[in-house]
């Protein structure tokens, strides 16, 4: 077996980081209106907190004082991560799968907006372009390939819903690379975590509370038990191990791919495929991750 090269092990991370983030929409929409969306937030990142924690304990540097000061930051990136999520599985509640998982697309676009605001960072014309045609390729998919709904800016109430949360998760990136004073990602992560649930408790503990987790059905519990391990402390890591292998672009790249991992993820749950004229749309985000994995001339 030929070892792959470090660029490669980070596309084969970012290969598989996609795969999971796509079954959230796919799982998402089948519990969203079988639990809260704050208290299925809330647990998912305190099993997944619960999975990070021994990690950030026994990988070097550890677990260091240093890494937790002015928490401050942690409670304004958590809460921007849990408003994304919770955003996320109300609009689910509503949204097709593949049309959500289209609205994720737009979140690069939005990134290297806030990203310009923020940090003034710029982007090449080849990246200008492909955040372009992703755009457009995101809209075809979300307006259900109708023109004349485009046209009139007919968005579904879970679409929009789901959007805020993504100019919430766009935010998130930048600040990242602001806030971030040189701790480990391990344990940025898990203070980013604990910042996070601290949010979603002042804002929404009743609802934590009120939540009846014993009546649950069982898909719930699967959906809960996947968000937490596959979807949130797995993609963690592979986002960081991808993050030192490549460029950022290369990385922001790969949410293209989600929606055509949502459209396996349906068929493989029993859903049915989308008819042509959406597949375009898609193919239009298979375009924009070309571009975006393209080498720079």
């Amino acid at each position: 077996m030929i070892p792959l090269s470090r660029p490669g092990q980070g596309h084969l991370a970012m290969l598989l980081f996609s795969a999971l983030v796509a079954g959230s929409f796919a799982l998402g929409t089948r519990i969203a209106n079988d639990i809260d969306p704050v208290a299925l937030t809330v647990i998912r990142f305190v099993l997944a907190g619960a999975i990070l924690a021994p990690l950030v304990v026994l990988t070097p540097p550890g677990a260091r004082s240093r890494d937790f000061v002015a928490p401050w930051r942690f409670l304004i990136l958590g809460g921007l991560l849990a408003a994304y999520f919770i955003l996320m599985f109300e609009g689910l509640k509503t949204a097709a799968p593949i049309s959500a998982s289209a609205v994720f697309t737009l979140t690069p676009m939005l990134a290297a907006g806030f990203g310009w605001l923020l940090m003034r960072q710029r982007t090449t014309p080849r990246i200008a372009l492909a955040l372009a045609i992703g755009a457009m390729g995101a809209l075809w998919v979300v307006f259900r390939a109708d023109l004349s709904a485009l046209l009139a800016f007919d968005i579904g109430r879970g679409e929009a819903i789901y959007f805020l949360g993504c100019i919430a998760h766009a935010l998130y990136a930048p600040l990242v690379t602001r806030l971030n004073r040189g701790e480990s990602p391990l344990a940025f992560t898990f203070g980013m975590l604990l910042g996070a649930i601290a949010a979603m408790l002042v804002y929404g503990g009743d609802r934590v509370m009120a939540t009846d987790w014993a009546a649950l059905p069982p898909l719930v519990w699967v959906g809960i038990g996947y968000l937490a391990v596959f979807a949130s402390a797995s993609t963690f890591v592979l986002l960081q191990f991808a993050a030192l292998r490549l460029p950022a672009a290369k990385v922001m790249a790969y949410t293209y791919l989600t929606p055509s991992w949502v459209i396996l993820w349906e068929l493989a749950l029993g859903g049915t495929a989308p008819p042509p004229l959406i597949l375009a749309g898609v193919g239009l985000s298979a375009l924009a991750l070309i571009l975006l994995l393209k080498e720079e001339a």
